[in-house]
């Protein structure tokens, strides 16, 4: 058996089990990714839609524009124990997505050009609107509103 798949497989086991025991716990346990910061649309940049508003409160700071690289992103902790995927399109555009991966809840990795990879199965989604790009998931990220706010993302 080669390693990844001890690492899937491990992965996959270790959901089942913090599901059984704390069902809120599935994501925060299994986490493949170190905790960071996320960031919202930039000033003049767009608002991602969908957004179901429960990421937490409204001017909430998430990170420094300056922490997120342009054409990369950032995984960061919002309120509620959350994990939200800054992507920041441009110097002056950032996107949020939930950090979750909709295929088996995984956390997806840190944006790279134009791509936000799960590392669990290898669903691959757009930057630009979190719709997917490679399966195995069948639906995109949750956008989540923000906006930057002199230095820093913060949710709207």
């Amino acid at each position: 058996m080669n390693t990844e798949s001890l690492v899937n497989r491990r992965a996959a086991l270790c959901g089942i089990a913090v599901a059984l025991a704390v069902p809120s716990g599935l994501v925060t346990a299994c986490s493949s990714t170190s905790p960071g910061t996320s960031s919202t649309p930039a000033q003049g940049g767009s608002t991602p839609t969908g957004s179901t508003g429960s990421a937490g409160s409204a001017g909430t700071k998430l990170v420094a524009l300056a922490d997120v690289p342009e054409g990369g992103g950032a995984v960061v902790d919002a309120p509620g124990g959350k994990k939200i995927v800054v992507a920041r399109i441009s110097a002056t555009e950032v996107k949020a997505y939930d950090a979750t991966c909709p295929h088996q809840g995984s956390i997806v990795a840190e944006p790279s050009g134009s791509t936000i990879t799960c590392p669990s199965h290898g669903s691959q989604f757009g930057t630009a609107d979190g719709a997917v790009k490679k399966g195995p998931a069948t639906s995109g990220l949750r956008a989540v509103a923000v906006k930057v706010d002199g230095d820093q993302i913060v949710l709207t």
